[in-house]
């Protein structure tokens, strides 16, 4: 849960509805959130669902991925659960999810990767938090095409700051990383290693070839952690955290990292606990809070049923927690792991014939069984 004012907000009565806007997505997203909503149901958590349409089916209708109805929507409930949204290629329109980031300032990504029974991963016993900074770095959006009249101008510029020259033939993405983005971030981390009984935090950056900017990431970080001593606190070069990640996982405990590492070594982490079918998301800000899982859109299999629930499913147990549904959110958790530990239920991605459907039943029964 986000610090601040969304937890406070959290703390609601039982007896009263949660307004939550749920955006279903395209390609395998509407059948992941209905699946979803089947199972947060059996959990007799009161939601109210606030539907809306983005992306593909947006586009078709509004000529935009993210019409503004949605934004609005979220600022009035508050709180979202979001299926995963195709980004066109090529077509000019920005990313839906980077556009939510940034308009509503969620500027914390949290992405819990555990291991669970049932999944063929290589690994048992891991337990991983990647925090990732979710508004600045290669993902701000500063962006100058090839041949451009403001990549010319640039280009100028930089011969005459930099003694560098950009080639005609290059594309230019800025990476700003600011010492009051990187702080806020860094107190987030370390506030969710207190709130969760965690242990400690471990900087990935590359500070010793991006000095300026991954530098302003790793010093801001390391002057924050002097205030939280009972706090553990390492860095490492990113590309060494990757060789140990697949390793050693079990050594480590919350991973705090810059936009576009965070963003990658996050599939990693999904990929030693299962993989994408398996792992949750949360995008929290101290305002608004969207929850979705960490997959895409997977087009090729979309329609046909097959498509695997549980990190939508896992995204809402995040949203329950958040929210002040403690037993919900857990008896959610528990479903998914007796599900898979019994093994008579398994999608394709975890080496079974079950479809999207089977899987819903199956984890729906469970949570109502827990609940007795």
């Amino acid at each position: 849960m986000a610090p601040g004012r969304a937890g406070a907000r959290g703390l609601r009565s039982p007896a009263v509805a949660h307004r939550v806007t749920l955006i279903p997505g395209d390609g395998i997203g509407p059948e992941v959130a209905a699946a979803t909503q089947r199972v947060v149901a059996a959990t007799g958590v009161e939601i109210d669902w606030v539907v809306q349409d983005a992306g593909e089916p947006a586009i078709a209708s509004e000529g935009t991925p993210l019409p503004d109805r949605v934004l609005g929507s979220i600022e009035e409930t508050r709180n979202a659960l979001k299926g995963p949204i195709t980004t066109p290629v090529g077509t000019g329109f920005r990313s839906v999810n980077v556009a939510l980031r940034q308009e509503l300032d969620l500027f914390a990504a949290v992405r819990p990767s555990t291991s669970l029974p049932g999944t063929r991963a290589r690994f048992d016993g891991v337990d991983v938090v990647v925090i990732r900074e979710n508004t600045e770095d290669l993902y701000a959006g500063i962006e100058f095409e090839m041949g451009s009249a403001q990549l010319a101008r640039l280009r100028q510029k930089l011969r005459v700051l930099a003694g560098y020259t950009v080639r005609t033939d290059a594309g230019v993405t800025v990476k700003p990383i600011s010492v009051w983005g990187t702080r806020r971030i860094v107190r987030f981390a370390f506030d969710f290693v207190r709130r969760n009984g965690r242990r400690r935090v471990t900087v990935g950056h590359k500070a010793n070839i991006m000095r300026f900017s991954d530098g302003t990431f790793l010093f801001t970080a390391a002057a924050e952690a002097a205030g939280y001593p009972d706090v553990g606190f390492e860095e490492l070069y990113v590309d060494d955290l990757a060789m140990l990640l697949v390793t050693e996982p079990e050594r480590f405990d919350v991973l705090l990292l810059p936009n576009l590492y965070g963003d990658i070594l996050s599939d990693l982490c999904a990929g030693l606990v299962g993989g994408l079918g398996m792992a949750p998301g949360a995008n929290l800000g101290w305002e608004y809070a969207v929850f979705e899982p960490v997959h895409g859109s997977a087009p090729d299999i979309a329609g046909r049923g097959v498509a695997n629930p549980i990190a939508m499913v896992l995204s809402a147990a995040m949203l329950l927690s958040h929210v002040g549904e403690s037993s919900g959110a857990e008896a959610i958790r528990e479903a998914v792991r007796t599900v898979l530990m019994e093994g008579r239920v398994r999608t394709r991605d975890l080496g079974g014939t079950a479809g999207t459907a089977d899987m819903t039943d199956a984890l729906t029964a469970a949570v109502r069984a827990g609940l007795g």
